[in-house]
């Protein structure tokens, strides 16, 4: 480490209070993540002014870290706002509770996903099971109505639909 005698005042400052300073965003943020960026992102303040005067070193880094910390709690908040408002234009409240209109980007993800190991796993059963299921379950026919459709009894239907869903969850799980 370099000596302190060669150092700016301000940055001799730093290196004497930086635990101060994560005591002093500590005591103020909560967040340990959050402390140390700012620790850091007090480093880099500190060494774009090593050249200049400044009178009070201690006085000086004290007065960066507020105003680091302020700018750091401004952003959060207007992040917070601007989250807050897209919630506002894009969920729908049904009584106490927060609906999405739309699935989160994940949500959409994991549900595509899981569509395409449904589709795999129907492909391996006969193709009249496959149709009686698809029937049923994606153009919401009753058992009575897939029946009629097909020429079947209903217990033909109850019986192909019990069996592609055991397939299924053996599959792809529930």
């Amino acid at each position: 480490m370099e000596d302190l005698q060669d150092l700016s005042p301000l940055a001799a400052a730093y290196l004497e209070r930086r635990e101060d300073m994560r005591r002093f965003f500590q005591a103020r943020l909560g967040s340990r993540a959050d402390v140390e960026d700012l620790v850091q992102e007090l480093y880099l303040k500190v060494q774009a002014v090593a050249g200049e005067t400044i009178d009070n070193p201690p006085a000086y880094l004290y007065r960066l870290a507020s105003n680091l910390m302020l700018d750091r709690l401004r952003r959060a908040k207007r992040a917070g706002a601007r989250d807050d408002e897209w919630r506002r234009t894009h969920h729908t409240a049904v009584g106490a509770l927060d609906v999405a209109e739309e699935p989160d980007a994940e949500s959409a993800v994991i549900a595509r996903q899981r569509l395409e190991k449904i589709t795999e796993a129907l492909k391996t059963l006969s193709p009249q099971t496959q149709q009686i299921f698809r029937l049923h379950k994606f153009e919401s026919l009753t058992h009575v109505e897939t029946a009629a459709r097909l020429g079947i009894s209903r217990s033909s239907v109850e019986k192909h639909v019990s069996l592609a869903l055991s397939h299924l969850v053996k599959r792809v799980g529930r």
